[in-house]
């Protein structure tokens, strides 16, 4: 099936479905006797309860699984700035996938405003009826302050999926990568192409996971401290924990001797001729969708020896739908107050766990988004994370 021809199926799927999920009760009504547990007047004794101590509200209710997915839709990926509206598919998508994949059950708030004051305000407001929240498609670096606001000011987890779990389906299939082609986080040359929000998160799981040489490229070029003055904050923080020599240039300077291309930016940037300039046994993540940065065979051709891309027509989709329902699974059933860097570690790390060694190939660093065995997986290393810091409600 063309690209084309997806897009025209899938607009009449969406249109013919209406949404991707529904509201359905865990609960059936069928006589007077139901009605007076469930509603009136029973239900007056677990409203008083959770009165008495808010923290009931996880026994008596749907709260602990219930999960937020917000967006202004400034920064829908690939479409760009088109509106909370138009954002509210993807949030339906993640809905049907969190319940399907992880039993998890979401609810989509598309936010009609930009402000960053007022996005945090509303999420703070609404807060009391979830159990965590998940940021989606919006704009960096507004993105990276909210989510710090809200997770200095709530307590429930907190987690901007965009930034997040691009890092942990990154760092998962590059544990993988290395464990098969025989190098060491420590040895090897990264160049990051996209220094927003995946790509500042990503960055920052890779110097977590050892590495020191790193180049991030952006539309200013090879970031650099000595430019600092150019960037907004997050990029002017990234140029002070990368590019340690302060070399000056393009992504083509940049890939030079590079181990690693990762790539959360736009189509088509990185050529042939670019990946011929890189060390054997190249590894290619192009996650710009919905056209990486530079499509598979190409990236072979040239020399490439294992290729990632964030679609799913194609092996090795390194994608945040690998991380997401197994992270918020995890953190919801440990009552987690938040979720933490090591948490997120130890999701990359059950993810690569479940491809074992004499699986492991060049097209298979990574499972399957629909691999049923994926969000218990990387929900049990979430949780098992979870308590071993002592954040859960109760720790």
């Amino acid at each position: 099936m063309t690209i084309e021809n997806l897009y025209e199926v899938s607009l009449e799927c969406h249109k013919r479905a209406k949404g991707k999920f529904s509201v359905v009760p865990k609960i059936e009504i069928n006589n007077i006797d139901d009605l007076s547990i469930y509603y009136s007047p029973g239900v007056a004794e677990p409203c008083r309860k959770i009165g008495e101590n808010k923290e009931n509200a996880y026994e008596y209710t749907g709260k602990g699984n219930l999960v937020a997915i917000i967006t202004d839709g400034s920064a829908v990926l690939g479409l760009g700035d088109i509106g909370p509206e138009a954002g509210i598919p993807i949030l339906e998508g993640k809905c049907m996938l969190f319940k399907k994949l992880a039993g998890v059950d979401a609810i989509p708030i598309a936010i009609g405003t930009k402000d960053t004051e007022d996005i945090i305000k509303t999420i703070k407001l609404i807060s009391p009826s979830f159990g965590a929240i998940d940021l989606e498609d919006i704009g960096a670096p507004r993105c990276i302050e909210i989510e710090t606001r809200l997770k200095n000011e709530l307590d429930i987890p907190v987690f901007h999926d965009d930034q997040h779990g691009a890092a942990i389906a990154t760092g998962a299939g590059l544990i993988n990568s290395f464990k098969l082609i025989g190098k060491r986080f420590e040895d090897v040359k990264v160049v990051v192409n996209g220094a927003g929000a995946a790509g500042s998160s990503i960055i920052k799981m890779l110097i977590a996971l050892g590495v020191r040489d790193i180049l991030a490229v952006d539309k200013f070029g090879i970031l650099r401290r000595s430019d600092k003055a150019l960037y907004d904050f997050s990029m002017a923080y990234l140029a002070e924990i990368t590019n340690v020599n302060d070399i000056k240039g393009d992504l083509n300077t940049a890939i030079v001797g590079a181990d690693v291309f990762i790539g959360v930016s736009i189509a088509n940037i990185l050529t042939k001729e670019m990946v011929k300039k890189m060390n054997n046994d190249a590894v290619i993540f192009g996650m710009a969708n919905p056209n990486p940065e530079i499509m598979p065979s190409d990236a072979l051709e040239a020399g490439a020896r294992i290729v990632g891309t964030g679609r799913s027509d194609y092996p090795n989709q390194i994608n945040n739908i690998l991380a997401f329902p197994g992270i918020f699974k995890g953190a919801l059933r440990a009552k987690a107050k938040k979720i933490t860097e090591s948490m997120k570690m130890a999701a990359a790390y059950g993810i690569a766990s479940l491809i074992k060694d004499k699986e492991l190939k060049e097209d298979y660093i990574v499972p399957g988004p629909l691999d049923m065995r994926l969000a218990e997986t990387v929900a049990r290393a979430v949780e098992k994370e979870a308590r071993r810091e002592g954040i859960c409600r109760d720790s």
